[in-house]
């Protein structure tokens, strides 16, 4: 009797899956990091639920982000997404997409620490820019320069994105590829955490 043939991405799947365990994997970063197309393709390989953040808070609202922004501003989204995180940590294992700036947000970071392995999408202004100046969907890009304030977030975000338990460099690749890279990465944490 022969034993069945592991490939390579079955092999690499489960021992992201056993390094995970219960926790949820959280992607945090600017928009257009990737954290909603590679948490998806994740959450599929491992196997787990996928929840994006930002639709979840649209789904309880009953209002798009946009909306939300205009009509209480920015710190009364913030309460609010503070609060969905907070719940939606309760419970794992699943891969969970933030907004960008939910990790930026004390409250939220601290619930995010809390409830899981983060990963922090990192990726320089030309592959944001590329990816984001399609859609006029991001509020805080509505403004003169908008090229200049995504900068501007990522001066202002990437020290505080570099608190995530781990960063992967998001760059002009395949989403799949993507999502391998965030696998491997938690099977390389898990190996840290072992040995020390």
């Amino acid at each position: 009797m022969s034993e069945p043939l592991l490939t390579v991405a079955d092999s690499l799947k489960d021992r992201a899956r056993a390094a995970l365990g219960s926790r949820n994997l959280i992607l945090v970063g600017l928009m257009g990091a990737g954290k909603s197309s590679v948490g998806r393709i994740v959450a599929s390989q491992l196997g787990i639920p996928f929840i994006d953040s930002d639709h979840e808070i649209e789904r309880v609202s009953r209002m798009t982000i946009a909306e939300l922004f205009a009509a209480y501003g920015e710190d009364e989204f913030r309460a609010l997404e503070t609060r969905v995180m907070k719940r939606l940590l309760k419970s794992g294992p699943r891969v969970v997409s933030t907004g960008g700036g939910a990790f930026v947000n004390e409250r939220t970071r601290r619930h995010i620490k809390r409830g899981g392995l983060s990963v922090w999408l990192k990726a320089d202004l030309d592959v944001l820019w590329e990816r984001v100046n399609k859609r006029d969907t991001r509020p805080l890009l509505k403004t003169e320069n908008p090229k200049q304030t995504l900068e501007n977030l990522m001066n202002a975000r990437y020290p505080i994105y570099a608190q995530a338990d781990l960063t992967v460099l998001s760059r002009d690749v395949r989403k799949e590829i993507m999502a391998d890279e965030v696998l491997k990465a938690v099977i390389e944490a898990q190996k840290e955490n072992a040995a020390s």
